[in-house]
This record gives structure tokens, sequence and C-alpha cells, in this order.
């Protein structure tokens, strides 16, 4: 019989804003892959993208994707990667505005959770490719429900529809 106790959580974790000189966007990302690691066992890491800004942000971001198994429920662990934010020096001021560090639940192995404050799969993923790029390369295969397209496919169809839009304006 197979452990239910287990969670497989796919995680999307961006920065556009050092918090010193030392910890800049990508070496803010490796801490955080750290402390998301006393979590659970972080079993998959992407390599770190650097993005354009979306919004009023100007500075490009540095994204990454990570695979964590876990026994922290969805509550718990959101709860937890909030924690790893605040001590990482994330202030929500302003949506879509720079930030030190951005961590978000994309995917999780129980499908779908929703509450107040936590929607699973993350309702906007598959319009970004900052989150689908970096997942892509870690957990291509991975179906979403509710529409059971993997990764790359969701992936592919951004990249068609972006490709289309350019052309046409």
């Amino acid at each position: 019989m197979p452990d239910t106790s287990r969670h497989l959580y796919a995680l999307s974790i961006g920065s556009n804003r050092p918090l010193s000189a030392r910890l800049t966007p990508p070496r803010l990302l490796a801490e955080a892959v750290r402390r998301i690691g006393a979590l659970g066992d972080v079993v998959a890491l992407s390599p770190t993208i650097e993005t354009p800004p979306l919004g009023p942000s100007r500075r490009r971001f540095a994204n990454a994707a990570l695979l964590v198994d876990s026994a922290l429920p969805p509550p718990a662990m959101l709860v937890a990667l909030q924690a790893i934010e605040t001590g990482l020096g994330r202030r929500r001021f302003q949506r879509w505005g720079a930030r030190r560090l951005d961590i978000d639940i994309i995917l999780w192995s129980g499908g779908r959770w929703r509450s107040s404050d936590l929607t699973i799969p993350h309702p906007a993923f598959a319009q970004r490719d900052f989150v689908l790029r970096p997942l892509g390369a870690i957990a291509p295969d991975w179906k979403c429900p509710p529409s059971g397209q993997s990764v790359r496919h969701l992936h592919a169809l951004l990249r068609k529809a972006t490709y289309h839009r350019a052309t046409r304006g």
C-alpha cells in the first residue's frame, strides 16, 4: 500500500531584488532551495533562468523550479514557504513589483486543492513561460488537473500562442 502521508510538490521560485551585495537574486534562489530542503527532500532542481520582468518592475528575474517530496500537507507547506519568503526579506507591498523572493506551489501529487488562501494547480501557471520553462526541465510529463495536459504540452501551447501574437502585431 502506498504511503499517502507523503506529498510531491512542484514549486516555482523567483527573485529580482537582492537582499544584499552577497545575496543576489540567483543566490537568494539557492538559499531558498536550501531552506526548502528542510521541509522535505528536494528531488529535482531546474537550472536557473533569467526572464524579463512583468508589470511595473524593471528588474530582470532569476527563476527556477523544484520538486519537493514532503510529509507536509498543502496548508502547512504554504505556511512554511511563506516563512521562508519572509525570512529571506520578502515584503508584500505591490502586486507585480520587484521582490526579493517569491515561492509558489504550482502542482501537487494530490491533484487539486482549494481553500481561501491556496489554489492548486496555481491558477496562472499555464500562462507563464518563467514557470513552465524551468518546470518542463524537471517534470515535463507531470499532468495538470483538470485538463490532463502535461507541462511539456502546456509550454508548447504557450509558445505557439506567444508566437502567433508576435507575428500578428
